[in-house]
């Protein structure tokens, strides 16, 4: 399956809001109550994607690194779950707690939330800041399947690290790669 690149949701732009149930305790999550006043870093991510797969135990990391100090973490899977059973609710809630996931696993099952992030791939990152405007889109890292450089979250981190310090987040930013979203017909 061909890799697809990330949208590159444009900076400044407020995040779309959205109330999604998280497959982990069935609580519905709205982005107003969960965002951080410091940052919210929002992924749409999926069970399946090799790309996914393959930045899994990062995502955890990152999470517990970067909560304690006050960043929200939010996964979304917007997969059409009839053609990509692997990425059903139940089976997302058995992956989240396999991995242990720090973070709500929220599933668009209209993907009217991906449409308007503009979500393009799984993985897909954005950062949003206090005021939920985008200061980030785009990869976690340099590193992808098969290509020998080691998983580190150092794109987000920069641009969390920047937030944290009240310095500018990094212009350069990179799309992410991975498998598209699986679009219902």
């Amino acid at each position: 399956m061909p890799a697809v690149e990330s949208n590159m949701f444009p900076l400044g732009e407020k995040a779309p809001s959205f109330e999604l149930v998280n497959v982990i305790d069935g609580k519905t999550v709205r982005l107003e109550d969960a965002k951080s006043d410091i940052a919210t870093v929002i992924m749409f991510i999926c069970n399946h994607c090799p790309f996914v797969k393959h930045v899994q135990h990062e995502l955890v990391r990152l999470a517990n690194d970067y909560q304690p100090k006050g960043i929200t973490f939010i996964a979304i899977n917007s997969n059409d779950v009839e053609k990509y059973p692997e990425d059903s609710p139940e089976n997302m809630k058995k992956v989240a707690e396999e991995l242990g996931y720090p973070f709500p696993y929220l599933f668009d099952e209209t993907q009217e939330v991906a449409r308007a992030y503009q979500a393009a791939c799984t993985p897909d990152f954005y950062v949003f800041d206090g005021e939920l405007k985008c200061v980030y889109r785009g990869q976690l890292d340099d590193s992808r399947p098969n290509n020998g450089i080691p998983v580190t979250g150092e794109s987000i981190r920069a641009a969390l690290d920047a937030l944290l310090n009240n310095e500018p987040v990094p212009e350069k930013q990179k799309p992410s790669i991975g498998c598209s979203i699986k679009w219902k017909n």
